[in-house]
Formats: C-alpha cells, structure tokens, sequence
C-alpha cells in the first residue's frame, strides 16, 4: 500500500500490522495454499509475519537485504529521515529518499530507464507519503507503535527453523549489512547462504539474471506449490 503503482491514501495508517494484514488478506484473496515466499527489504518483516502466522502452508523462504528483527545498527541517513519536518522535507519535498537510493543502493548503477522506472510513482508530495511513513515505522525503542508487532515477529521465528531456506545476501549493502546476514544466520543455522560480494541493497539490479537462476535452483528443489508469492 502507497508503493509502486498501488493506491496511495493520505489517511491511511502506514504501519507494519496493517501491512502485515494486507499481505494475509491477499493470500486468502488467492486461495493459497502451499506457497513460496521471496522477500526484500521491508518485506522481510511482513514476510516472515506471514509465515509465522501460517508455518504449515510455508514451502521455502527466500530473504534478501532486510531484517525481521531488532537491530541498533541504522545508518545515520536512515536516522536523518526520522526527524520530524526536515524528514518530510527531505523525502516528500525533495523525493530524495528515492533520488539516493537510485545510486546508493546500487553498485554497479542502473540504467537510466530503470532509475526513471523507481521515481516515476513518486512524483508529488502527495505520491511520496507511504515512504515516509515506512521509515517512520522502523521501530528503534520500546515505546514505538510497531515494536510489539517487531518483537512477536522476532520471537517466532525459530518456527521456521526446519524451514529450506535461501539467504541470497548483496555484500556491499550500505543499509542492511552483512552483519544483518550473520544475525539470520544465528536465526536460521541450516539456510543455504549465498554472498554477492561486488553487490548493493538492489541485489536483483546489480546480480540481475545470476540471482534469479539461483532463486528458480533454489525453489525448484523443494515441492512445488500451488502458487509463489512475491513481495
């Protein structure tokens, strides 16, 4: 909700739990049954949501450069966006939470098309509120609104330990580092690892073709399910 070429309500509680609802809301829209999950970024937190919520229905996970855990290692240009105005001022004013990422997310850089490709829905004030809020939402203390929702998360995920499992990890990530993928490791000691050591945040920009075959590798080896989920 709010992102690409979703709707992008101004009123709208742009919140982990309602984005958590929302991804289980279209699993029971698609009358999934078994499923693949592949995630990023923020989607791994309402990805691993969702598979904590249903574990039996949860083929294989596949997770790249995020987190679904508490972690005090935010880079200070994520902390800066948190502050009140000059964080509404630099993302929804200036776009340029999305200008950055178009080359601080990449290592090898996009091409033109597809950088135009990330702006183009956030082209007003008005179309760039969810990616406020989303950075807002990050839960950096007890009393935010979304640490509850985090922690359950967090505190679940030894559920999906027995689970096949594919950490598919960009190396040179300046947000979620590889610190980020030694706590999965921790989480998950039996997931199948893999570093792409010359790769940023965007690991399907700059790993491109070689990262999707080793994805279909990866998913044609377990059962096949009634449908794959991406988020």
């Amino acid at each position: 909700m709010g992102c690409g070429l979703s709707d992008k309500p101004q009123d709208y509680p742009y919140c982990l739990a309602n984005h958590i609802d929302n991804a289980k809301k279209l699993a029971e829209y698609l009358k999934l049954g078994r499923f693949h999950i592949v995630m990023h970024d923020w989607g791994c937190t309402i990805g691993m949501a969702l598979a904590e919520r249903w574990p039996e229905r949860i083929e294989s996970l596949v997770i790249m450069n995020g987190a679904a855990f508490y972690s005090p290692l935010i880079p200070k240009r994520i902390a800066f966006c948190k502050i009140p105005l000059l964080g509404s001022l630099f993302i929804r004013g200036l776009n340029a939470f999305v200008l950055c990422s178009n080359f601080m997310a990449t290592s090898k850089g996009l091409p033109s098309r597809i950088a135009f490709g990330y702006r183009f829905p956030y082209d007003s004030w008005k179309n760039r509120i969810a990616i406020e809020k989303f950075v807002r939402d990050i839960p950096l203390h007890s009393g935010h609104p979304s640490w509850n929702t985090l922690s359950k998360i967090e505190n679940a995920l030894f559920l999906l330990s027995q689970k096949k499992i594919l950490l598919l990890w960009g190396g040179n990530d300046f947000c979620f580092t590889e610190a980020f993928l030694e706590e999965w490791k921790q989480f998950f000691p039996k997931a199948k690892g893999i570093i792409y050591e010359d790769c940023g945040h965007y690991v399907l920009e700059d790993m491109g073709e070689e990262a999707i075959i080793e994805i279909r590798r990866f998913l044609v080896q377990t059962k096949k399910p009634d449908v794959t989920l991406y988020r």
